[in-house]
């Protein structure tokens, strides 16, 4: 009793001091490996039809990137997006998409979109990608999955009501080889510039690195991760937006099925009316000097479950028609 009353003491004191409620107890955990939608479906075949799947893309229906339209909302640069069938450049079937940025010293965003046809509180995107061997650029964030509300430019705060952006990428903000360090870049109400903060794995935050994240007693500091390049991964990102007037909200990113980061305590909104109507791949480089880089993406899935990384074999199905005998 004495530490239920200290608990909610300690809740209502963090309450006013931030103006919302903070978890009480530990949220609960978050499946990891093939515990997913994707445990279902060999190979992703028919995921689509999962109930709790909102979009899934293959790439193998294309015969070119023209043909994007089709199913995806905006492709940004169609000159550099391609649909590639060489050997190392799809991870399943025959295709795979891939997002160029020229040589250049201009910036420059590539991106496909999606917009949602049902918004939704929490969204889970799951996509295998892999980074050319020759990958170099020291300015390029913004390269791998962005799930957002009603989000319009950069440079515009959020402000609890005008909208939410969460991405997972990586990016050499902080000292590391390429691609960088795997984070998430977040437009939300307590963002401390005009544009996003980067959270990493271990709970930093840039910038200002020197301040702590805000992401709660529950916080799981874990290792900061680089993949390698010409390597596929399964990334998944989660964004659960939170309840407005509470601190429930909560952004993780697994990497093949491993759990990498789990930022809890997040405040993205203060109104229901902003919910995940969009979700993108992209590629953005701020200038790229050295020569053409490239990224691929194979597999996607949007959903408002976990999906886990594609399933080699089926799950066993329980047995049926079984008879018991009583001695």
């Amino acid at each position: 009793m004495k530490t239920t009353r200290i608990v909610a003491f300690f809740s209502l004191f963090i309450t006013c001091l931030t103006g919302v409620a903070t978890y009480a107890q530990a949220p609960a955990p978050l499946p990891t490996g093939n515990h997913g939608i994707a445990a279902k479906y060999v190979q992703d075949a028919n995921i689509a039809s999962d109930p709790q799947v909102l979009f899934a893309d293959d790439f193998e229906s294309y015969g070119s990137a023209s043909q994007l339209s089709s199913k995806w909302s905006n492709i940004y640069q169609q000159q550099n997006v391609r649909i590639a069938t060489e050997s190392g450049k799809f991870f399943l079937g025959s295709k795979g998409l891939e997002l160029k940025v020229p040589r250049q010293t201009t910036e420059i965003a590539n991106a496909v979109e999606r917009t949602l046809s049902t918004s939704s509180d929490t969204v889970f995107v799951r996509v295998y990608t892999k980074f050319d061997s020759a990958y170099s650029a020291s300015g390029s964030e913004h390269n791998g999955i962005v799930i957002s509300s009603n989000y319009c430019c950069p440079g515009v705060p959020a402000n609890g009501s005008n909208k939410f952006y969460v991405d997972v990428e990586n990016s050499r903000d902080l000292s590391s080889n390429n691609p960088g360090f795997t984070n998430s870049y977040v437009y939300y109400p307590e963002q401390r510039d005009v544009y996003g903060d980067h959270f990493f794995p271990d709970g930093t935050v840039l910038p200002n690195s020197s301040t702590p994240g805000n992401f709660g007693s529950f916080f799981v500091p874990r290792p900061n991760f680089i993949p390698q390049l010409n390597r596929w991964y399964s990334y998944e990102l989660m964004v659960k937006a939170n309840t407005p007037g509470q601190r429930d909200g909560r952004i993780a990113i697994w990497i093949d099925g491993n759990l990498i980061a789990d930022f809890l305590n997040i405040r993205l909104r203060d109104t229901t009316s902003l919910k995940i109507n969009k979700v993108e791949l992209d590629l953005y480089i701020k200038n790229n000097p050295g020569g053409d880089v490239l990224k691929w993406y194979d597999n996607v899935v949007i959903a408002t479950s976990y999906i886990g990384p594609v399933s080699t074999t089926a799950a066993l199905a329980p047995p049926t028609n079984l008879t018991a005998i009583v001695h």
